[in-house]
């Protein structure tokens, strides 16, 4: 190799970005050629002149070439500055490009909002959370499916919602979680059943030995009930939605454990009775859930800060 070879320049090392001048920069020196004037751009751009020729002096230096001659009547582009100049005019028509694309995507993944929630929560409390998103958020399209905990967890580890909420006493693996609310389990019966005219609250082991009216195994309800009794909750039916539950025990087929909130209106008209219960931990937290390391966005993101309004 010549030495005229080995003084040709220094050899280009390291990341792109620290040897092209940024967008911001870019784009006053386009203001600074399109306007002929610094402190135009500069207003233009709304930023102060200092900080337009503080800006325009870092570019020179990272690049090693003067581009702006400053003057009394104005600024003008150097040769090399032009030369710059059109070389920035398509880089920034490229970021606008790419901004509009990616605005695009943006659109696209506002324009629906996937949920999936366990059944209490999907009966008793998203439908008003899904009303106020609505206000915000009109032009978003809203598909909702309630299943049991597991089903939740298993529509969003498999990219089928977005969003999801349960009712058990852990977070399902895989997922990330946040508390929204907190419930209590009570038991009922209907009001000719022997409980609801007791004067003593329940034990434990009588409520372990009574056959209930049961969520199917996978509910967050059932796994609260379930580690409450130590595993011995014993079913009389087992059935796959609270209101289903709920018609079984105002039916008069027996006693069932079920959330509170689900229960408000029937125990208010006297259709069930709250019995209590001493030696049992009912209480249990609601969470929202979405996948490990991918925190809710857009609408999703939205509607989780209305279930914490």
């Amino acid at each position: 190799m010549s030495n005229a070879d080995e003084q040709t320049g220094p050899a280009v090392t390291g990341s792109v970005a620290h040897r092209v001048p940024d967008l911001g920069a870019l784009e006053l020196l386009l203001a600074v050629a399109r306007l002929g004037s610094l402190g135009g751009a500069a207003r233009e751009l709304g930023i102060t002149q200092p900080a337009a020729s503080s800006r325009i002096r870092s570019m020179e230096r990272q690049l090693g070439v003067a581009l702006v001659d400053r003057s009394p009547r104005g600024s003008r582009l150097t040769d090399a500055g032009a030369l710059v100049t059109d070389w920035a005019r398509r880089i920034v028509e490229a970021a606008e490009a790419f901004d509009v694309g990616a605005q695009a995507l943006r659109d696209r993944r506002d324009s629906r909002l996937r949920v999936a929630a366990s059944m209490t929560i999907a009966e008793y409390l998203l439908p008003g959370w899904l009303l106020a998103l609505r206000a915000q958020r009109p032009d978003t399209a809203v598909s909702l499916h309630a299943g049991n905990s597991t089903a939740v967890a298993e529509r969003l580890l498999s990219d089928e919602a977005d969003l999801g909420f349960v009712e058990g006493l852990s977070v399902p693996a895989g997922l990330d979680s946040a508390v929204i609310a907190h419930d209590r389990l009570i038991v009922v019966t209907a009001p000719g059943h022997a409980w609801a005219r007791r004067r003593r609250s329940l034990a434990a082991e009588e409520l372990a030995s009574t056959p209930l009216i049961l969520r199917e195994k996978g509910s967050g309800t059932r796994q609260v009930l379930d580690v409450a009794l130590g595993g011995l909750a014993r079913p009389l039916i087992e059935l796959s939605s609270t209101t289903a539950v709920k018609a079984a025990v105002v039916s008069g087929a027996g006693p069932a454990v079920l959330s509170e909130l689900a229960v408000g209106e029937e125990l208010a008209m006297r259709r069930l009775v709250s019995v209590p219960v001493e030696g049992v931990a009912l209480a249990r937290d609601l969470r929202a859930v979405w996948p490990t390391g991918h925190r809710p966005t857009g609408p999703a993101r939205d509607l989780l800060s209305l279930t914490r309004g």
